[in-house]
């Protein structure tokens, strides 16, 4: 892993605070928010502050951190049954990414262990959850990297990378480790409307690291696949269910279905806590609906026909047999069904 291509950090938590940077301001303002209470984290993230699953996650983890030392203060002695209602308006901030509901899962055991010091407790927690987050993203940046066989370059969609993540990134840490190893030499990114981040975020991350970067309108994609240019696509996830299915940024699912046509590899990059054995196919995947306005306008302004219905899911769903890879820290699935997730998860790969 070479730290000269991993410089940005999205999640801070200094002097009993928490501090997002704010991705809507990106890349036009670098500016950090710092937030002081769970209600003000649960908006936050509602409000794409932050984003991507793994980031999602740990940021939910310090909301309870700030929910915890508010309870403690309130009344010592109930502290934990009045922390309930803090775990739950964390949980509704965002109900597609597995990870918000696996990062709050592991912070109750912690607030049911109980202890005299609980905020201290759970920040010590939150902290182990977000390093761990950056461990896995290196250790998947080497198994992803490891899959490419020859130098060339490749296609991302949306964002995966420290912007998305305690930091290093998923697909986009696949990327950083690969570039750094002469395999990749050019990285195209889809802008991913409608809220394009891979237009602000992944193209600056990118630039921030000195990696070259192209990008394209989403539309572009299979026009760029047909002309020889990419050698894999390479996504991230925010629920992969246990035959394989793979929810993630809406229009992963026609870009995998490009790539298949063209000959061109996909690359699913998700640490295992992104997977959701309770969920059997990508049909019972919950799929965000966000706000008609998000398409309707850009920067506040209208850019569509007044009175234009609109349908706006965030995600959508790839079936597992579109898929070549699935990268985890826990080891690479090829192909992936039921039967080699479960072997996955038993840890039998």
């Amino acid at each position: 892993m070479n730290p000269a291509h991993d410089q940005v950090r999205a999640i801070v938590w200094c002097e009993d605070a928490l501090e997002l940077l704010d991705q809507r301001q990106l890349p036009g303002a670098l500016v950090y928010q710092r937030l002081t209470t769970a209600a003000e984290v649960a908006q936050a993230i509602g409000d794409m502050v932050v984003r991507g699953a793994p980031a999602i996650g740990i940021t939910a983890a310090y909301g309870v951190v700030l929910a915890a030392r508010a309870r403690y203060a309130e009344s010592a002695p109930n502290w934990q049954a009045l922390i309930a209602t803090d775990l739950a308006m964390l949980a509704a901030a965002r109900p597609t990414a597995v990870n918000l509901f696996w990062a709050l899962r592991r912070m109750a055991r912690v607030i049911a262990a109980g202890c005299s010091h609980p905020a201290q407790r759970l920040l010590a927690e939150a902290r182990a959850i977000h390093v761990e987050d950056i461990a896995a993203n290196q250790r998947m940046g080497e198994l992803g990297a490891a899959l490419l066989t020859e130098r060339g370059s490749v296609l991302t969609h949306c964002n995966t990378g420290s912007l998305a993540t305690g930091g290093y990134g998923t697909a986009l840490g696949v990327i950083r480790y690969g570039y750094a190893a002469g395999l990749i030499e050019r990285v195209y990114a889809d802008e991913t409307r409608p809220w394009l981040q891979g237009a602000r975020l992944t193209a600056w991350e990118l630039v921030q690291d000195g990696i070259p970067v192209t990008l394209l309108a989403d539309a572009a994609a299979a026009a760029l696949m047909r002309q020889g240019e990419v050698r894999w696509a390479m996504v991230g996830a925010d629920r992969i269910a246990a035959n394989g299915d793979v929810a993630n940024k809406i229009g992963t699912y026609h870009l995998a279905v490009a790539a298949r046509y063209h000959g061109v590899r996909l690359m699913v990059v998700a640490p295992i806590t992104t997977v959701d054995m309770s969920i059997a196919s990508g049909a019972d995947i919950p799929i965000e609906q966000r706000a008609a306005e998000e398409l309707l306008t850009l920067g506040g302004q209208p850019i569509a026909a007044a009175g234009a219905q609109v349908w706006n899911p965030s995600f959508d769903v790839t079936p597992a047999a579109l898929v070549d890879a699935l990268v985890t820290d826990r080891g690479v699935v090829l192909a992936p069904d039921a039967v080699k997730m479960a072997r996955l998860m038993a840890g039998t790969t």
